[in-house]
């Protein structure tokens, strides 16, 4: 049995390349597929917005428009860190409905652009309810190390993406 994702048993796509840009992120590598990715800053303060999730720090503005920033960090219950001057702001584009989203997410560093082969891309293990996978898009192994890929679309869940378009 095939576990790769997306090659969908279909020859053609199974030497498909997509690129990921990874990140640093409690000491684990993770992946975002580039073509989501608008931008990458450096650290900087963020307005804070009342009543909002401890995970969302605050909005950022960016050339015009208000974007939310999202620790990762927080969003996936690890261990809290100080940022620092290697912390970033991956800013993203979200798919939201019927439309994009533009958000940024906080990393520890960036580590590279990779070249991954769809059929490459093992499925994420299914823990069960107890452990949330959705936003996980599958695993990849580079030199002996795993990279988690993200679903960046699956992020948040719809509510609390309404809840953030209210902030643009």
């Amino acid at each position: 049995m095939n576990n790769a994702i997306d090659a969908k048993n279909n020859p053609m796509e199974s030497n498909h390349i997509q690129q990921f840009l990874t990140f640093q992120l409690a000491g684990e590598a993770y992946g975002v597929d580039i073509l989501k990715v608008q931008e990458i800053r450096g650290w900087e303060p963020v307005r804070v917005i009342p009543n909002t999730p401890p995970y969302i720090k605050g909005v950022l503005n960016l050339r015009g428009s208000v974007v939310p920033i999202v620790d990762l960090r927080d969003r996936f219950a690890l261990e809290h860190s100080d940022y620092n001057q290697k912390t970033v702001v991956i800013v993203l584009c979200v798919k939201h409905l019927h439309s994009t989203f533009v958000m940024g997410i906080v990393a520890d560093a960036v580590s590279d652009v990779l070249d991954i082969k769809l059929d490459e891309i093992k499925k994420a293990p299914n823990f069960g309810t107890r452990i949330d996978t959705r936003y996980m898009r599958g695993m990849h192994v580079y030199k002996k190390n795993m990279i988690m890929l993200l679903d960046v679309d699956k992020l948040l869940n719809p509510d609390e993406l309404e809840s953030l378009d209210g902030l643009e």
